[in-house]
């Protein structure tokens, strides 16, 4: 049986796959750690959940937080990173700009990659910078 919450995916297995479908893993990912953030900073309320929830995982924060990230990726990571943003896509959603779109595309094509070759350790190491970044700001 596959365990879903460990999957080791080769190089070939990633390259083969589309950088969409990295990013739509990533989404999932980068959602779950925000939620998971929120709920044990506090900020459990209903209402407030799903607003703070939505202020972090929209386009414009995903490519605010990737300034301060950029620097500190690898440059494998990097080219994942790029991979991504540079993917075509068939739309871009209200209030995000074409550039913060494709930021935030690569930010979860990176977050997927990573949490299909099981660099759980990197994946909190870099989320934690990113919240760090985003309350900064």
């Amino acid at each position: 049986m596959t365990d879903w919450f460990d999957i080791h995916m080769t190089p070939d297995e990633l390259q083969r796959m589309s950088a969409l479908g990295l990013a739509h893993i990533g989404d999932a990912v980068y959602e779950l750690l925000v939620r998971s953030y929120l709920c044990t900073h506090g900020r459990a309320t209903g209402r407030n959940l799903h607003r703070d929830t939505v202020a972090l995982v929209c386009a414009p924060a995903q490519a605010r937080a990737v300034k301060a990230l950029e620097r500190r990726l690898t440059q494998e990571e990097l080219a994942v990173f790029r991979r991504g943003r540079n993917a075509k896509v068939s739309g871009i959603p209200h209030g995000a700009t074409v550039g913060e779109y494709h930021a935030a595309t690569g930010l979860e094509a990176l977050f997927g990659w990573l949490w299909l070759t099981g660099s759980r350790d990197r994946l909190s190491e870099l989320f934690s910078g990113l919240m760090e970044a985003l309350h900064a700001a």
